[in-house]
């Protein structure tokens, strides 16, 4: 790794990206020793509700021998009397050898990673970016699908607030897979995102049926419709429930095509689709664990850093 800090997919390289990937392979396979990282404390300051990131940094630095401070939640914290967030990590830095940070606002991450000098991780801010789940997804496509570099990946539901979505279409980019991605015209990717993914020279193609593309996927990420990121209730009423898809959506894919989600659902995909051979979001969630695994060993290492 070549960073202290961890905050958009965008400045992570595709090196970068390979190492965290196979060091997470090897950790799945040999789990390193309980006492590899024994000293370290692991900082989550989460501004905004999380289950599997949360738990999962959690569990990641446990399992590599260190403990977690947890802020925890906000109206417990000293946010609630004015404190600003740069304050906030400049405090916290005392404490720990990392911090994770998830916040509501776009670019708090990288605001908050100019006050401290222990690694920062950006567990999400807002509609911005979500590198560590991309890298989690990146894991699970090249577990599941093989080579990242071969793939066709279709992205469906909201490209316009959903940052998971951001931060993956930046990474594959870098391995120049191709990307079709599906969504209701007033989610469509935003005019930014769309712009510097055509710069980075992204080989996509946008469409409003999913039927279109369905037969030519090596992967399916579905992404549920975030209500908690309209800033107009009516505009979350016009297209909730939309690009919803079930088994039988299925018939016309790949028998190999691999069904994502970050999670959580809502109704975006149905439960049949669980015991199909395409059902690969649970299992996403898992690997979890392993990478963020890699991503703390890696920072938390100094002759890595």
């Amino acid at each position: 790794m070549t960073h202290d800090h961890v905050i958009s997919a965008k400045s992570l390289s595709r090196a970068d990206i390979e190492t965290v990937l196979d060091r997470a392979a090897e950790i799945d396979r040999t789990p390193p020793d309980r006492d590899r990282h024994a000293d370290d404390l692991l900082a989550l300051c989460f501004f905004e509700p999380s289950t599997r990131t949360h738990m999962s940094f959690e569990t990641a630095i446990k399992r590599l021998g260190g403990d977690a401070l947890d802020m925890g939640p906000v109206e417990s914290s000293s946010a609630t009397k004015g404190e600003s967030l740069a304050d906030t990590v400049r405090v916290v830095e005392g404490y720990a050898d990392a911090l994770v940070l998830r916040h509501p606002s776009e670019g708090a991450a990288q605001m908050a990673s100019e006050f401290v000098d222990i690694p920062l991780i950006n567990a999400g801010d807002g509609a911005g970016q979500h590198p560590t789940q991309t890298l989690l997804d990146l894991y699970t496509m090249r577990e599941a699908a093989g080579d990242l570099a071969d793939l066709t990946v279709g992205i469906m539901g909201d490209l316009k607030y959903g940052r998971t979505v951001h931060s993956l279409a930046y990474a594959l980019t870098k391995f120049d897979a191709r990307q079709h991605f599906v969504s209701p015209e007033s989610l469509s990717l935003p005019r930014s995102v769309r712009y510097d993914l055509h710069e980075s020279g992204a080989r996509l193609k946008e469409h409003t049926d999913l039927d279109a593309v369905i037969e030519e996927l090596d992967v399916l990420y579905v992404t549920r419709i975030q209500r908690e990121r309209f800033p107009d209730e009516n505009e979350y009423r016009q297209v909730a429930g939309e690009y919803r898809i079930d088994a039988a959506t299925l018939d016309d894919a790949r028998e190999e095509c691999v069904v994502m989600h970050p999670l959580p659902r809502v109704d975006e995909i149905a439960p049949d689709v669980d015991a199909t051979q395409h059902a690969h979001y649970f299992e996403q969630a898992h690997n979890a664990v392993p990478v963020r695994m890699a991503l703390l060993d890696l920072l938390l290492s100094e002759d890595d850093r």
